[in-house]
């Protein structure tokens, strides 16, 4: 039993709004994170970015990327977007108010709490969760990967729920 409700209402980077069932029918991987990240997150997504493009077309077809913010003061659906079609052009960027991002935090069970920069207050640290979530096509959790997981390992494990799924089809 999982306590991972994967429930989100938030607006996507084209500024549309978009729920859990906006998705329904294809592998979600999420991921929770802000374009100001220095390291961890720009390390997630290239390795997330790097596993899709080592699974087989007629696999990751069926996947969407998603990296959901957790800073939404900065990370406004134009900011969302620019960022990501520049480096990571696979995802699909999510924001939305606090509260709406609150809410997915919650669901997916994510901690984030920004971290001042006494120097410079407009230059602050988000550290939040750094696991990847899978999310099968009917919505329901179905693994998590820590950030600390390799591509390699992220890849078997997708192919072999992908195949599976794809044999019960």
């Amino acid at each position: 039993m999982t306590f991972v409700t994967a429930k989100f209402d938030l607006v996507d980077h084209d500024g549309r709004p978009v729920t859990e069932a906006s998705y329904r029918g294809r592998w979600l991987l999420v991921y929770f994170g802000f374009t100001h990240c220095r390291v961890v997150c720009p390390r997630s997504l290239t390795r997330l970015s790097n596993v899709l493009g080592a699974l087989a077309p007629d696999l990751a077809h069926v996947i969407q990327p998603l990296y959901v913010t957790v800073d939404p003061k900065r990370d406004t659906p134009e900011v969302m977007r620019d960022y990501l079609t520049a480096r990571y052009p696979l995802f699909v960027g999510l924001t939305g108010t606090e509260d709406q991002v609150a809410a997915a935090k919650d669901a997916f069970k994510v901690f984030s709490r920004p971290k001042p920069d006494p120097e410079n207050p407009a230059n602050y640290d988000v550290p939040h969760t750094a696991i990847t979530y899978l999310i099968d096509p009917a919505g329901a959790y179905a693994t998590h990967w820590p950030e600390t997981s390799s591509a390699g390992d992220v890849v078997s494990d997708l192919q072999a729920r992908l195949m599976i799924t794809a044999s019960q089809s």
